[in-house]
C-alpha cells in the first residue's frame, strides 16, 4: 500500500502530532478538526501541494544564484560579472557556471574523459586534467553544454532569446537539476505513506534553497530515492538498476546496498537483496566500462583526484589540524602529494562505522527500518570522509525525513547546515578582503557535524527502543505496541519474520519491550 491508496483518515496529520505543524497550521485556520471533511479536493492532493512547495523553493534557489549570472559589457563582448569576488560576497557561487569554461566542455569537438586540458602550464605542477566527475554526471554536463551551444545558434537567428553561453549552460543545467529534485520529492511522497506531510520538510528545506544548484547532486538523490521506492514496491531488480545508475552520477546511492543486504540477511531474504546488488553492479558497469575502455586516463581522473586531494577545509580532519596545530596523519605534504595515511584512516574509520551499524542492525530488538540504516551509513561516510562538499548535505535530506520525522529537530539541523554556506563564502573571500577568519568557518562546520551526530544518536535510540519511533507509532494499530509494526519502506522485508538475530542488544531490547507493554497495559 502506498500513499496514493490511503484514505485521508489513514494519514498522520502534522497539526496533531508536531508542535511546529500546529504553529504553521495557524496560518490556514488552525489544526485539522476531528470531524473535518478531507480528501474531497480533486486537484490539490498532498502530492501536488508538496510538489508546489518544492517548485517554489527551487525558484527561490535559482534566484539565490542569480547574482552570479549578471554580465557586463567589455570591448570583447559581454563577460560574467564576478569582479571583486562577487561570487563570495553575494554568496551565489556555484560549481556549474565555471564548469562550462574548462577544456572538456566548451570546445565543439570536446568530449568528457577524452578531451583534457593542461593545468598550471609552465610550472612544476603542470599536468593534464580530465573530467573529474563520475561518468553520468560528466556526460550530463556535456549534453547540457551542447544544448547551450544549440540555443545560442538559434538565438543568433533571432528564434530564441540570447545570452552569454555560460549563463545559458547554467540555466539549462538547473532546469534538469530542478526536475531531478522534483522526482526525489515524488518518490519520497510514496515512500512516506501515512506520514506523507513529512515530505514537506524536504520540499521547503533550506538545504535545497542553498545547494540545489551548487553542484549536480540532485541527480543522485533522484535515482537513489527512486531506487528505494522500487525496493519498497518489492521490485529488487529495478531497485538495483536505479541505485547502480545513481552510483554512476555520485557514489552516494551505492551506500544503500549495505543496509539492504544486512536487513535482508536478518529477515531471511538475502537472495532478494543479492539480486539488487547484482543489478546495481551491472547497471554501474554498463555506463562505466565503455568509458573505461575507450578513455582509461579520463575515466580514472575522478578516482585519482579524490585519492590525491588533502583534507578539505570543511572536514573534521582539517578542523582538528587547525584547532590543535597538528600537521595531520601524513605531516607536511608537497604540492600534489597523495595523503596515503589520511586516505587509509578515513576508509578504515568508515568501514568500522559500517561494521558497528551492521552489528546494530543484526542485534537490535526489532529489525531497523531501511531508511534508518541508510541515514546512519551515509552520515558515517560524511563524518569520516576527508571531503564534505556543502552540497553533500542534500544526500541526507530525503533519508532524514524518512528516518527521523521530527519537524522541529530536522528544520533546526537544515537551517544550521545551510547557514554554514555564509561563513564558508566569507572565509574564501579572505581576511585581506574583509572576509571571515578560519575560526568562524570551522566553528560552524563543527556545529553542523554535531547536529548530524545528534540525529544519528536519536536514530540509534529509536532502533533500540522502537516505542520512540514516530513512523512505527503512526503505523501501530490502536492498543498494540509500536515495536510490532514493520517498515513502510521495507518492501520484501515488510512483515517478514527474523531468521537470524545476534544476541546481546536483542535480549535487552526484549526486556524493554516487555516493560513498555506493561506500562501501556497499566494505562488502559
Amino acid at each position: 500500500m502506498d500513499s496514493a491508496s490511503l484514505s485521508p483518515a489513514d494519514r498522520v496529520a502534522p497539526t496533531w502530532t508536531e508542535s511546529l505543524g500546529r504553529k504553521a497550521g495557524r496560518v490556514v485556520g488552525g489544526p485539522l478538526g476531528r470531524h473535518a471533511q478531507v480528501g474531497r479536493q480533486w486537484f490539490w492532493t498532498p502530492l501536488r501541494v508538496i510538489l508546489l512547495l518544492a517548485v517554489l523553493t527551487l525558484a527561490a534557489a535559482w534566484l539565490f544564484k542569480a547574482p552570479c549570472q549578471v554580465t557586463y559589457d567589455t570591448s570583447s563582448g559581454p563577460q560574467l560579472d564576478w569582479r571583486n569576488s562577487k561570487q563570495y560576497t553575494a554568496m551565489c557561487y556555484t560549481d556549474i557556471i565555471p564548469r562550462y569554461g574548462v577544456g572538456d566542455l566548451a570546445p565543439d569537438d570536446a568530449f568528457p574523459y577524452k578531451t583534457g586540458w593542461v593545468e598550471n602550464r609552465g610550472t612544476p605542477q603542470e599536468k593534464v586534467r580530465y573530467m573529474e566527475y563520475p561518468v553520468l554526471t560528466g556526460v550530463f554536463q556535456w549534453i547540457n553544454a551542447r544544448a547551450a551551444d544549440g540555443w545560442a545558434t538559434l538565438a543568433g537567428f533571432g528564434w530564441l532569446p540570447g545570452g552569454l553561453l555560460t549563463v545559458l549552460y547554467f540555466n539549462i543545467t538547473t532546469f534538469w537539476l530542478a526536475a531531478a529534485w522534483l522526482v526525489t520529492i515524488w518518490a519520497l511522497v510514496h515512500l512516506a505513506r501515512r506520514r506523507v506531510w513529512d515530505v514537506a520538510l524536504a520540499a521547503v528545506s533550506p538545504l535545497v534553497f542553498a545547494h540545489a544548484f551548487t553542484n549536480f547532486d540532485t541527480l543522485a538523490t533522484a535515482l537513489g530515492t527512486a531506487g528505494l521506492l522500487a525496493w519498497a514496491r518489492r521490485r529488487p531488480v529495478l531497485a538495483g538498476v536505479l541505485i547502480g545508475i545513481g552510483g554512476a552520477t555520485k557514489l552516494y546511492p551505492l551506500f544503500f546496498l549495505g543496509p539492504l543486504l544486512v536487513l535482508a540477511w536478518r529477515a531471511g531474504k538475502l537472495p532478494d537483496a543479492m539480486r539488487s546488488v547484482l543489478a546495481a553492479a551491472l547497471a554501474w558497469l554498463a555506463f562505466n566500462v565503455p568509458i573505461l575502455l575507450a578513455y582509461p586516463d579520463g575515466w580514472g581522473e575522478f578516482f585519482r583526484l579524490n585519492s590525491a586531494r588533502p583534507a578539505d577545509p570543511d572536514s573534521l580532519y582539517n578542523a582538528l589540524m587547525y584547532f590543535t596545530s597538528w600537521e595531520g596523519f601524513d605531516g607536511h605534504l608537497a604540492p600534489g602529494a597523495t595523503p596515503v595515511v589520511l586516505n587509509a584512516v578515513s576508509l578504515g574509520l568508515f568501514l568500522v562505522a559500517c561494521l558497528l551499524i551492521g552489528w546494530l542492525a543484526m542485534a537490535a530488538p526489532t529489525r531497523p527500518r531501511v531508511a534508518q540504516l541508510c541515514f546512519l551509513v551515509v552520515a558515517a561516510f560524511l563524518l569520516t570522509n576527508k571531503v564534505w562538499s556543502p552540497q553533500y548535505s542534500l544526500w541526507l535530506v530525503p533519508l532524514a525525513v524518512l528516518a527521523l520525522p521530527r519537524w522541529r529537530l530536522l528544520l533546526t539541523w537544515m537551517i544550521i547546515d545551510a547557514a554554514v554556506w555564509a561563513p564558508r563564502m566569507y572565509y574564501y573571500l579572505g581576511t585581506a578582503n574583509k572576509g571571515l577568519p578560519e575560526d568562524w568557518f570551522l566553528g560552524a562546520v563543527l556545529i553542523r557535524d554535531a547536529m548530524v551526530v545528534l540525529l544519528c544518536v536519536l536514530i540509534v535510540r529509536e532502533i533500540l527502543d522502537p516505542a520512540r519511533d514516530k513512523v512505527r507509532t503512526a503505523l501501530a494499530p490502536r492498543g498494540e505496541h509500536p515495536g510490532g509494526v514493520d517498515d513502510p519502506c521495507g518492501g520484501l522485508l515488510d512483515g517478514a519474520r527474523d531468521r537470524f538475530v545476534l544476541p546481546g542488544v536483542a535480549r535487552w531490547g526484549q526486556r524493554t519491550l516487555a516493560l513498555t507493554r506493561g506500562a501501556l497495559a497499566s494505562r488502559r
